[in-house]
């Protein structure tokens, strides 16, 4: 069981780390525990597995990525594991998900593929396209972001 200490620390690590030498120091601080205590509730968080991961998301507009395409691939079952690792292996993808066939909808392995052009993230495609055994894909262009942010947790405890 979550106690209420673990809950604080996930709702702040939900939130954007502040942009500090130290940040888990302040976060520690905001707790009212030692920056100590607080890394190591976060190991025993993650190796009980209530909490997977702490990563940090780039915005990549800011970086100079300009251009993104979601493109979406028909992929037999028996080959989805050996594209979706080759898929997630390039730089450029941020997001490589399975999901399931439709009657309606072929597509089965998304991935999210970041450029500075639509030149660059044409290159990525090409590049996966020509690596692994596909039944065609179509390519979702980036138009505007409307909302991007993480998920919250333990917001109203």
């Amino acid at each position: 069981m979550i106690g209420e200490t673990d809950k604080k620390i996930i709702r702040l690590l939900s939130d954007d780390l502040p942009l500090e030498s130290e940040p888990f120091k302040g976060m520690a601080q905001k707790l009212g525990i030692d920056q100590k205590e607080l890394l190591e509730r976060i190991a025993c968080l993650e190796q009980n597995g209530s909490l997977r991961r702490v990563g940090a998301a780039l915005k990549h507009t800011n970086a100079g990525y300009c251009s993104n395409v979601m493109v979406v691939w028909n992929i037999d079952e028996k080959n989805a594991e050996h594209a979706g690792g080759f898929m997630a292996d390039q730089r450029e993808v941020s997001h490589c998900y399975q999901r399931e066939h439709s009657e309606k909808w072929q597509y089965n392995l998304y991935t999210m593929i970041h450029g500075k052009s639509e030149q660059e993230c044409e290159t990525v495609i090409r590049k996966i396209a020509d690596n692994i055994q596909h039944n065609g894909y179509k390519k979702l262009y980036t138009i505007k972001e409307l909302k991007k942010t993480s998920a919250k947790y333990y917001s109203n405890t």
